[in-house]
C-alpha cells in the first residue's frame, strides 16, 4: 500500500483510513484503489480492529474519478483497453469487510467517491459538505453498484433524484434524505466518528455485528419468510456461542465486555 495516497493507523480498536490526496481533493486513481482496498483488508484481518472509519485529507472526502485517468479512459477508446495494473475489485468491497465501516464525510463527495461513501455501512458528514453523483452530467450511468445501493437507503424518488440531475445538495440535505446519519462540526467530524466507532467496537460483539451486517445487506434480497428463516438460525447459533454468555455476564456484573474478536484473512 503506497503511503503517499492512503494512510492507515489503528487507534484504540479503531481502524483510521484516510484518503490522502489533498491537492485534488483525493480524487480516484488505480493507485488510491489499490491503497484502500489493502488497507480494508489490514483492517479486516487484525484481530485489535473491531471498526473502521474513512476519511479524506484536506478540503474532500473523494471528488470521484481522477479527470486525467478518465482522459486517459476516453483518449483509449474505453475502459476495455490495456491499463496499468491495479488492485481490481468490485466497488462495493467495502460491504465484505466483517466490521462497521463509518464513512466521515469531510468535504467533496462526488461521483465515485459517493459510490464508496454509499458503500459504507454509516455516513457522518461534516456541515457544509457538498454531495452529488455527477454521472448523469457526464454522460454517464448509475455507476459500480450505487443505482442498487442508494435507493434501498433513500428511497427510489429521492435515489433518481441525485442520479438523474446530477446536482448538489450540502450535508444538511443529505441527513433529510438519510444519505447520512449525522451532521457534525467541520472541527468535531473526525473525533467524533472515531468515538462511535470506538464505542462499537468496546460494548458490541464483533461477531455480532458482523452477522447483523450480512444480514441487512443480503436481506434486501429475500422475501420476509426467507430472511425470517435465516435471521432465526442465526439466533440459535448465537445462543451457543461464548459471546452470549460474555454479554449476559458483563451485563450482570456492570462490566465492559469482553467479546471475541472477529478477522478475515
Amino acid at each position: 500500500m503506497s503511503e503517499a495516497v492512503v494512510l492507515y493507523e489503528e487507534i484504540d480498536g479503531v481502524a483510521i483510513i484516510t484518503l490522502n490526496r489533498p491537492e485534488r481533493l483525493n480524487s480516484w486513481t488505480g493507485e488510491l484503489g489499490t491503497g484502500y482496498f489493502n488497507a480494508l483488508d489490514t483492517a479486516a484481518a487484525s484481530a485489535a480492529v473491531k471498526s473502521i472509519v474513512v476519511t479524506g485529507a484536506g478540503r474532500g472526502f473523494c471528488s470521484g474519478a481522477d479527470m486525467d485517468m478518465l482522459q486517459g479512459i476516453q483518449d483509449r477508446g474505453g475502459e476495455g483497453e490495456e491499463r496499468p495494473k491495479h488492485r481490481d475489485e468490485r466497488h462495493d468491497y467495502a460491504l465484505s469487510i466483517p466490521k462497521p465501516v463509518i464513512a466521515a464525510i469531510n468535504g467533496a463527495c462526488a461521483g465515485l467517491g459517493f459510490v464508496h461513501a454509499m458503500m459504507c455501512d454509516i455516513r457522518f458528514a461534516a456541515e457544509g459538505a457538498k454531495f452529488t453523483s455527477a454521472f448523469a452530467r457526464r454522460g454517464l450511468i448509475a455507476e459500480h453498484g450505487v443505482s442498487y445501493m442508494l435507493p434501498r437507503v433513500v428511497g427510489p424518488s429521492n435515489a433518481l433524484d441525485i442520479l438523474m440531475s446530477g446536482r448538489v445538495f450540502l450535508a444538511d440535505e443529505a441527513k433529510e434524505m438519510g444519505v447520512v446519519s449525522r451532521v457534525l462540526a467541520p472541527e468535531d467530524l473526525l473525533s467524533a466518528s472515531v468515538e462511535y466507532a470506538r464505542d462499537l467496537g468496546k460494548y458490541s460483539a464483533p461477531w455480532s455485528m458482523a452477522q447483523m451486517k450480512k444480514q441487512v445487506w443480503n436481506q434486501l434480497d429475500l422475501a420476509r419468510t426467507e430472511a425470517l428463516a435465516e435471521s432465526n438460525s442465526l439466533m440459535v447459533d448465537s445462543l451457543k456461542r461464548n459471546d452470549f454468555k460474555e454479554g449476559v455476564a458483563s451485563f450482570v456484573q456492570k462490566r465492559d465486555p469482553a467479546f471475541e474478536p472477529v478477522t478475515k484473512v
